[in-house]
């Protein structure tokens, strides 16, 4: 499991949709499994979780990207991978869920 959170200044609707149209984009194998949005008042929070194979684990890797904002604040990010290990009782080969970590990050940028 690898773990990225930041906070970015903008409209929570268009980050959502450079988030998704990024991830989409940069893989051929990524899928946007299932997303789920709620507002309250002036706040917004948002799921979005993707899947994609990972050529360097050999397996699929899914990535959680939850974004909160509550009125003009920032947009808080918390984007969780996992899958991406082959073993059976403890992690090893956790290169796909980092690639996919820094695919978003590059994105956010």
């Amino acid at each position: 499991m690898a773990k990225l959170e930041m906070n970015i200044r903008g409209n929570f609707y268009q980050i959502k949709e450079k988030i998704t149209e990024g991830i989409l984009k940069g893989s051929v194998s990524a899928t946007l499994e299932d997303s789920s949005f709620f507002n309250s008042g002036d706040a917004r929070c948002g799921v979005l979780v993707f899947e994609r194979y990972s050529h360097m684990g050999g397996n699929r890797v899914s990535m959680n990207v939850t974004m909160f904002q509550n009125g003009n604040e920032d947009v808080q990010i918390s984007a969780i991978t996992s899958g991406g290990s082959q073993a059976v009782f403890f992690k090893i080969n956790t290169w796909g869920e980092e690639a996919f970590l820094d695919k978003l990050r590059e994105i956010l940028q």
